[in-house]
């Protein structure tokens, strides 16, 4: 592994950069890495490139205070964080300031740049996750001169708010007849996973959509991170199911809605109102603060139908960036 320590530093602040990562912390994280920004999750993430760690220091208080994995081809002159996951970039420690990110960026810039990299692209985290870190970030790549590459709609519910109170009436509706017709949420054991990998596939071909992991994929997440990925079905009374979705925990506070399906043939019950109830009321149970339904993008731009089922869910909605900027 190759790695070197930033001449420069900032306010007791310097940077670690791990050439051959992904690569842990040398000095313990001030806060808790979100799932996809941990070493681990890297490492499974689909790509054979290269990956390049960088950890903000504060060697007075024995604590890295931000930290970025970069992913990159020398053949095409890219490199992105992050390689695959729902978001990447950098994860700030609260009360950090942009000092630090340029720090860091500085590092990272600089290093890609000699690797004659031409191209950095950074998909960040919804704002709802931690609002003031990706302010932060935010205005630091604006004064850097990144481009927002892709500016998106994120919903999330609030696991305080109550569930049913903030449905819009139709959805209300469709709540109340999926419990009539004694439809109900279960998780279910891992060892279904193929079998509901098949059942999710199926209802998103039926829609025209795909699935971004493989099964063997899912199959590898569940089994390196146990307590951060769950399998939440809506059963009909004869035991099929009517909904099935993978839920993560990326974080302390967060929970997301990964994959909900639902076949057409169920269309009439909408039963995914009913499989967010049960993820809400986990999420609550879990002192969760966020339920992330995700962003409503298609090739073509947003997709309007989402977006409103979303709200009438009671969804939140916030921001979701993502950042390009040409080096050298």
């Amino acid at each position: 592994m190759g790695e070197s320590t930033a001449a420069r530093a900032t306010a007791g602040l310097s940077v670690w950069l791990a050439a051959g990562g992904p690569a842990p912390p040398r000095l313990p994280l001030a806060f808790e890495s979100f799932l996809y920004l941990r070493p681990e999750h890297q490492a499974l993430q689909a790509s054979a490139a290269p990956v390049l760690s960088l950890y903000v220091e504060d060697a007075a208080a024995g604590v890295s205070v931000a930290q970025l994995h970069v992913s990159f081809e020398a053949e095409t002159g890219t490199a992105r964080s992050p390689a695959q996951a729902p978001f990447g970039a950098v994860q700030l420690a609260p009360g950090v300031g942009t000092a630090a990110v340029h720090l860091l960026l500085d590092a990272a810039e600089a290093h890609l740049t000699g690797l004659g990299l031409r191209r950095l692209a950074l998909r960040g985290y919804p704002f709802a996750y931690d609002p003031a870190g990706a302010a932060t970030l935010a205005e630091a790549l604006r004064q850097r001169g990144y481009r927002v590459a892709l500016a998106e709609q994120n919903y999330h519910l609030d696991p305080a708010r109550d569930y049913e109170a903030h449905l819009h009436a139709s959805e209300r509706r469709r709540l109340h007849k999926c419990r009539r017709h004694g439809l109900h949420v279960e998780q279910e054991p891992p060892f279904l996973l193929p079998a509901a990998y098949e059942f999710i596939r199926a209802c998103r071909q039926e829609r025209g959509q795909h699935l971004s992991l493989s099964l063997e994929r899912v199959q590898a997440l569940f089994k390196h991170f146990p307590r951060e990925h769950f399998l939440f079905s809506v059963r009909q009374p004869d035991g099929e199911w009517a909904a099935l979705t993978v839920a993560i925990r990326v974080s302390e506070t967060a929970l997301y809605n990964f994959y909900p399906a639902s076949p057409l043939r169920c269309n009439a019950f909408s039963p995914v109102v009913l499989l967010n109830e049960g993820l809400h009321a986990f999420a609550r149970a879990s002192a969760l603060t966020v339920l992330d339904l995700g962003t409503s993008t298609l090739d073509t731009g947003p997709n309007a139908s989402l977006l409103r089922f979303k709200r009438h869910l009671g969804g939140v909605a916030g921001l979701r960036l993502s950042w390009e900027k040409e080096l050298g």
